[in-house]
């Protein structure tokens, strides 16, 4: 698995402090005249491969992403035709209404009006025959 780049800036900073005491050392118990020490020089390697590690990761995210390749769907079959349906025979008006007959009917408004003025023509009639006798 790969090293992150954020793994990377840690490794270069503790080699630093490393390389760093290295030459301090070096420079304090032998002075400036002598050539780097053995571990200076593995630490310095070290450091150069992490910081060319760095570079490359870092040309590497600014290079382009592959991108996902679209989904091609697939056209459906058509559907086969379903088979017409048998005609239903019609119901006869007369059952339907024999059928209502039977049951309690609530008169509509016309029936209503209809059977009010029936009943005020019969009034009007039968006081007209009471007077006459």
């Amino acid at each position: 698995m790969p090293i992150r780049t954020a793994t990377l800036n840690k490794q270069i900073q503790h080699n630093g402090q490393r390389l760093h005491l290295a030459m301090a050392s070096r420079v304090r118990s032998q002075g400036a005249d002598h050539p780097p020490s053995d571990e200076e020089q593995a630490l310095q390697e070290e450091r150069r491969l992490l910081k060319e590690a760095k570079a490359q990761r870092q040309a590497l995210a600014l290079a382009p992403k592959p991108k996902a390749a679209k989904v091609v769907k697939e056209a459906k079959p058509p559907k086969q035709p379903k088979a017409p349906k048998a005609a239903k025979e019609p119901k006869e008006a007369n059952a339907a209404k024999a059928a209502k007959a039977g049951k309690d009917h609530k008169p509509s408004r016309a029936e209503k009006l209809a059977k009010k003025a029936e009943n005020l023509e019969a009034a009007k009639k039968a006081s007209k025959k009471s007077a006459k006798t």
